[in-house]
């Protein structure tokens, strides 16, 4: 197989025209998968798409049916558009940014950015952030310059998150996220002490039935879902700090299952529906402390992957941001 790149034309605007010429070990292979495994940086659908719209060719003639099977020695060209602005505008919003390379950025998102534009927050989210970060180095997803967002964390959960640059970054990690290979670990600060101090959670979730802005374990219709826990520090019976971890990955799966088992997360706006009575164990200023904290106290501190890449073990921590971090040190003084 050899393959050719041609400069870019003017009209339609084309960053790249790949020629490729088959091999007799393609024989009989789907050209768009060919094309796709060759091309190496174009998910199968994107190159299906492609040819589709008629910018492949085969020896010069259009190619229109992407299943048509690879002739070898024949001579493939794949013109690739140039990714369309994203429709996000960008936004100059600070970033910690904890790695970056041409695939990937790791960054360490603080508590109150929503990570994708929607609904009531069209904009002030990570995606505008990153676009202004990023800019012209986005190669485009799909065809449209924007990042890859492999996973969220909820607007007002802090901690490392992984945003994928290329197309082949965001299968490669997806899959990752999909079948948990790497590691993942949450602190969470909840009322009470769980018994026994480490062990499982296990339920599945759905949306709630009644109120579609939670989630909840139901017996029917739920999706299995897994959590890990482990008791790190305790303040008597009055709250505990947990480091979680999950099996799967269902919408808000910390924050149900703690909530389903009695520990809910301080702070939660969603699933502390009343004052717990464990706050009654603490003196102040830690119970108010406590009882008035503004957002669920959960973090997502650690991140460990293979780079989608170059198969590079990567690992990455986040300290607690300082609001979390006051609650613990408010904790202490009170204990002494």
């Amino acid at each position: 197989m050899t393959r050719a790149l041609s400069a870019p034309t003017e009209s339609p605007p084309t960053a790249e025209t790949i020629s490729i010429t088959a091999g007799p070990e393609a024989a009989g292979e789907r050209a768009d998968r060919f094309l796709a495994a060759a091309i190496g940086s174009l998910s199968r659908s994107r190159v299906k798409a492609l040819i589709a719209a008629g910018a492949a060719t085969r020896d010069g003639a259009p190619l229109r049916d992407a299943a048509e099977a690879v002739k070898p020695g024949a001579t493939y060209a794949l013109a690739i558009p140039a990714a369309a602005p994203a429709l996000p505008m960008a936004q100059d919003i600070p970033l910690t940014i904890l790695f970056e390379d041409a695939e990937l950025i790791v960054l360490d998102k603080p508590a109150g950015l929503v990570v994708h534009p929607a609904p009531g927050n069209q904009d002030g989210t990570l995606v505008n952030a990153l676009l202004a970060h990023a800019g012209e180095d986005l190669p485009g997803i799909n065809g449209e310059r924007r990042p890859g967002i492999v996973h969220r964390l909820d607007k007002d959960t802090s901690g490392v998150m992984v945003v994928a640059k290329t197309e082949r970054a965001l299968r490669a990690l997806s899959e990752a996220f999909a079948t948990r290979d790497l590691d993942r670990e949450y602190l969470a600060l909840v009322w009470g002490l769980p018994q026994p101090p480490a062990g499982e959670i296990e339920g599945p979730i759905s949306r709630h039935p009644t109120d579609r802005k939670r989630m909840a374990v139901t017996t029917r219709g739920g999706k299995p879902a897994l959590t890990r826990y482990a008791t790190t520090r305790a303040w008597g019976a009055a709250c505990a700090l947990l480091r979680c971890r999950l099996a799967t990955g269902r919408t808000h799966q910390i924050r149900v299952h703690l909530a389903e088992c009695g520990h809910p997360l301080i702070g939660d706006p969603v699933y502390l529906r009343r004052t717990p009575a464990a706050a009654r164990l603490l003196a102040e200023p830690a119970r108010e402390a406590l009882l008035s904290f503004p957002r669920q106290a959960l973090h997502a501190a650690t991140l460990g992957f293979r780079h989608p890449v170059t198969g590079a073990a990567l690992r990455f921590e986040s300290p607690l941001p300082p609001d979390f971090a006051g609650l613990l040190r408010l904790l202490d003084g009170n204990a002494e």
